[in-house]
């Protein structure tokens, strides 16, 4: 009796390989990780009425990187990193990495994406930004960071693995390093891709403060002191503790909710 039954073997790609050292160094960090149920249904009706009236169709992604933009600018000191071992680095720009998904030789691949200065940026111009992104020609080569490398991460992604390695080391405690081929902060929306009920736990993160954007679903909600059906994004808020404590963090999460159940940007 075969017990093993039909198989196929494929390589485990560079892409697979980079994904799992940029995972392992995330793992590092000290993380907190926070569950937040944010009410969209007003936030989503917005969206639907603009692109009625206008035409326009703005990117739900791209409203939750105005929101998490616009957060950070009022509480900077998550937009930091450490700064070798006495320091610590904050920044005015907030740069989001965001991962977009595109087909390289046929098998759905990461592209991940720096938005420069989302703090700047209309949720309009980060919608257009993400959408071009998505059709970009990409190969293997840039599957990881898109066309947009500097010499320094070209040769690094080409580079044998223990380089990499060493690269990562050098970054550890360098936060203008780190926020100039990293960014500031991750949002990564997996409820986009497919009907994710729930939301998602992360190992860690590159960055001191990761969004992770799972699925909506509809569920009853007090409004106005009566019962109704409403819909409930699930974020799940990853940050450095090294970086932040309890106290900010709330205050965090709770501006960044209200932003969000409000369409911070939306009129812009």
């Amino acid at each position: 009796m075969d017990r093993i039954g039909n198989y196929r073997i494929k390589p485990f790609t560079k892409h697979r390989q980079n994904v799992v050292l940029v995972a392992k160094e995330g793992w590092r960090n000290h993380s907190v990780h926070v569950f937040v149920e944010v009410d969209v249904t007003d936030t989503r009706k917005n969206i639907r009425e603009i692109f009625e009236k206008t035409g326009e169709k703005y990117s739900f992604t791209g409203l939750i990187c105005k929101c998490v933009a616009q957060t950070l600018c009022e509480h900077k000191d998550l937009n930091a990193y450490r700064l070798g071992r006495r320091k610590i680095v904050v920044f005015d720009d907030v740069d989001i990495f965001s991962p977009v998904e595109r087909i390289v030789n046929g098998e759905p691949r990461t592209l991940g994406y720096m938005l420069r200065k989302a703090n700047e940026k209309t949720i309009s111009e980060i919608t257009k930004e993400l959408r071009a992104v998505q059709k970009e020609e990409v190969d293997e080569s840039m599957s990881v960071l898109g066309k947009n490398l500097t010499s320094f991460e070209k040769f690094a992604l080409k580079s044998p693995l223990f380089l990499k390695k060493l690269v990562l080391i050098m970054f550890r405690r360098n936060g203008l390093m780190k926020k100039k081929h990293f960014g500031t902060t991750s949002v990564t929306a997996i409820g986009m891709k497919g009907k994710i009920t729930g939301g998602a736990i992360p190992m860690g993160a590159s960055t001191s403060i990761f969004v992770v954007v799972g699925g909506i679903t509809k569920k009853p909600g007090v409004i106005n002191d009566e019962i109704t059906i409403r819909e409930y994004l699930h974020l799940t808020i990853t940050a450095d503790h090294d970086i932040v404590d309890g106290g900010p963090l709330a205050r965090f999460v709770e501006r960044l909710t209200e932003l969000i159940e409000n369409a911070y940007g939306i009129h812009d």
